[in-house]
């Protein structure tokens, strides 16, 4: 598997931010398609006693295409969706995305409808900090 370019750059973010990385990449089965994550973390939140998980599929957006990219992005998102609802219910799923193509491309009214209509929970990231800026 081929990392994204700014694999790295989330994995610490998620680290700074008190997430236990579990799975990199994270790989899952459901009825013989074989998938994989980029990242699985799970956190654990003393005020609920409870441990939160979740599967965060990396995209750097660094093809001359933003649109390309996107529909890549969407699909891989829906996708992985499904298959953690038949496997592990319990477990959200991220699309993580670089603060200016946050701040620009997905600002766009035709992305902010998509993000709505397929309900994609985003982790907006930024690179020289190496830190999560945003959890939508």
């Amino acid at each position: 598997m081929v990392k994204d370019r700014f694999h790295g750059v989330v994995k610490t973010g998620l680290e700074k931010q008190g997430w236990q990385i579990t799975a990199d990449p994270y790989e899952i089965n459901v009825d013989d398609v074989d998938f994989e994550i980029d990242l699985a973390a799970e956190q654990l939140l003393a005020a609920q006693r409870d441990h939160q998980k979740i599967a965060v599929e990396v995209k750097s957006f660094i093809s001359p295409s933003n649109v390309s990219d996107f529909h890549t992005a969407l699909g891989q998102f829906l996708n992985y969706r499904d298959a953690l609802e038949m496997i592990e219910p319990d477990r959200r799923l991220y699309l993580a995305v670089r603060l200016p193509i946050y701040e620009s491309f997905f600002q766009r009214r035709f992305i902010v409808a998509a993000l709505g209509r397929y309900q994609l929970r985003l982790m907006i990231y930024d690179v020289q900090q190496e830190v999560i800026v945003q959890w939508l």
